[in-house]
C-alpha cells in the first residue's frame, strides 16, 4: 500500500516511521515543510518538501497513493486565529481536495483531544485521578478549548462532508490524539521530564506531579499510536470514524471501545504499569 504522510517529522509522524516503515505492508512518502539534514535521526529519508497551505505544491505528492495520513498543521492550544487559519483550515481543505483529485481512497486525520478540551477544563485536576468516572466517546458533543481545537473539529467535519457526499476518498478516520511524546521521553513521566529539562520545573514538585497525573491519563505510547494508524490503514469497512488516540490507561477519560470494536485496536500499554525512573 502506498501511503503519504504530511507533517512527517513531528512526534506522531516519527512514531509511524519508527514502528511501521520497515513492515512489508507499506511504501511511505514523507511530505514536510522542510527536509532534515543528513546527521538528523530522520535525515536519511527522502522528503517531498511542500507546505500544505499551498495546494499546488502538495498536489503531485498525492498521485499514486492509496492512503494519506494528514498530520501537518499548527499544533498549539495558545495559537491565535491567524496562527491556525492557514495551516489547519486551508491546509485541511488542500489535503482533502488533493486526495479527491488523485483518487486516494483513505484519509487518516490527526485530530486532537482538544476538540473535547472544555470537559477537561471543567473537571481538572480531579479528572486526572483513577476512578474519577468521566469517560467521553465519539457520540459526546464537541467542546473545543481553543482556536486550535476548533480547527481540528472543522477538519473532522470537512472529512465527513467529503466521504459522505462523493467519492473519493471513501474512508475517513479522525484520530483525537492525546499525548504522543518524542522517542526519548516515551513514558508517562516524559512530559514532566521535558519540562524539567526545558523549563526548569522541580522534579517531584507540585507542577511535576500534576503533569505526571495528567499524562498517566492521556499518554499514547508511540507503539500504540502507530498500531492505531495501522488499524485504520488495514480497515476497509468504515466510511467515517472518530477514534480516541490514547493507550489503555486506567485513568483515561476517553473511550477506546469503538476503536476496539470497529477497527481492531488492541493497545499494549497502560500508564499505571510504568514505574518512575530517571531521565538524566
Amino acid at each position: 500500500m502506498n501511503v503519504l504522510i504530511t507533517g512527517a517529522y513531528g512526534r506522531c509522524g516519527t512514531a509511524i516511521i519508527d514502528h511501521l516503515e520497515n513492515t512489508s505492508d507499506y511504501d511511505f512518502t514523507y511530505l514536510n515543510r522542510s527536509d532534515r539534514p543528513s546527521h538528523h535521526p530522520y535525515g536519511n529519508h527522502d522528503t517531498y518538501v511542500a507546505d500544505v497551505c499551498e495546494g499546488d505544491e502538495i498536489r503531485p505528492a498525492f498521485d499514486g497513493q492509496d492512503a494519506v495520513i494528514h498530520l501537518a498543521g499548527y499544533p498549539y492550544t495558545d495559537g491565535t486565529w491567524e496562527d491556525v487559519f492557514e495551516p489547519n483550515i486551508v491546509g485541511m481543505y488542500n489535503t482533502l481536495k488533493a486526495a479527491r483529485d488523485a483518487e486516494v481512497e483513505s484519509v487518516i486525520f490527526g485530530s486532537t483531544n482538544h476538540v473535547m478540551g472544555l470537559y477537561e477544563r471543567d473537571h481538572a485536576p480531579e479528572l486526572y485521578q483513577r476512578d474519577y468516572g468521566l469517560c467521553l466517546d465519539h457520540t459526546d458533543p464537541v467542546r473545543p478549548d481553543s482556536y486550535y481545537g476548533a480547527t481540528k473539529s472543522f477538519g473532522e467535519s470537512l472529512g465527513r462532508y467529503y466521504v459522505e457526499t462523493a467519492e473519493p476518498p471513501s474512508r475517513f478516520y479522525a484520530l483525537r490524539i492525546c499525548t504522543v511524546l518524542p522517542k526519548s521521553y516515551d513514558t508517562p513521566y516524559g512530559a514532566a521530564e521535558q519540562r524539567v529539562n526545558q523549563a526548569g520545573i522541580e522534579r517531584g514538585g507540585d507542577e511535576y506531579q500534576r503533569m505526571v497525573a495528567r499524562t498517566k491519563a492521556t499518554w499514547h505510547s508511540r507503539r500504540d499510536f502507530a498500531h492505531l494508524v495501522d488499524c485504520c490503514l488495514q480497515d476497509d469497512t468504515v466510511t467515517f470514524g472518530i477514534y480516541s488516540g490514547v493507550s489503555d490507561n486506567d485513568r483515561r477519560w476517553f473511550s477506546i471501545q469503538n476503536a476496539r470494536n470497529e477497527i481492531g485496536y488492541k493497545p499494549q500499554d497502560n500508564a499505571e504499569e510504568w514505574e518512575e525512573h530517571s531521565f538524566d
